[in-house]
């Protein structure tokens, strides 16, 4: 620590120890009732904090995910914003999709390509998707390997999207691999 440092230390210190100098001066009359919401103020501070720690324990239970049996069988649970949400390792790295029915192909963004291995500043954007924000330009690339679980799938067809696109795609191009696709009760089921 230099001297700047341990100046800014002894600062606010200083600054800490005047400010609760003040605050006992001017309440010593209702001095317990202070303690007493310090000491609930502490405890909510520290509530958060172990909130913040355990936050990766809350999210999966209270937002479970998705479940792969080794019967070719893929179980999604509906998302709290309505869609359903798949995680597949596409050329080695983990991608998130939006399962998509109204899509035609998996749509990657510029991003989850550049991850997958592939350069999006390289490709043809020579296609063409209506999307609900209008016409984009799409480049067609091929996939080596989409796995979810056991299931492993190679030389798979997909485009990356030349507009905006927050989350990639899995549309019916893939889906179609699977013999059932079903919503039963939040959940949907993904059967080879």
């Amino acid at each position: 620590m230099d001297e700047f440092d341990t100046a800014h230390l002894i600062y606010l210190i200083m600054l800490g120890c005047a400010v609760v100098f003040w605050f006992v001066a001017s309440n010593r009359d209702k001095l317990g009732t202070v303690v007493q919401q310090a000491l609930i103020w502490g405890l909510i501070f520290i509530g958060v904090i172990a909130a913040i720690g355990l936050w990766d324990d809350i999210r999966s239970t209270v937002l479970p995910s998705q479940s792969v049996s080794g019967a070719g069988r893929i179980e999604l649970p509906r998302h709290p914003d309505g869609h359903y949400y798949l995680t597949a390792t596409v050329n080695g790295e983990a991608i998130e999709f939006v399962v998509d029915t109204g899509a035609t192909d998996i749509v990657l963004t510029r991003e989850d390509a550049r991850n997958a291995g592939l350069n999006p500043d390289d490709l043809a954007y020579s296609g063409t998707a209506l999307t609900a924000n209008g016409v984009v330009a799409t480049a067609p690339v091929r996939l080596e390997t989409v796995e979810i679980g056991p299931i492993r799938d190679t030389d798979i067809r997909a485009v990356v999207n030349g507009g905006e696109l927050d989350q990639s795609l899995l549309g019916m191009s893939y889906l179609q691999r699977y013999s059932s696709v079903e919503i039963t009760n939040g959940t949907l089921v993904l059967r080879r």
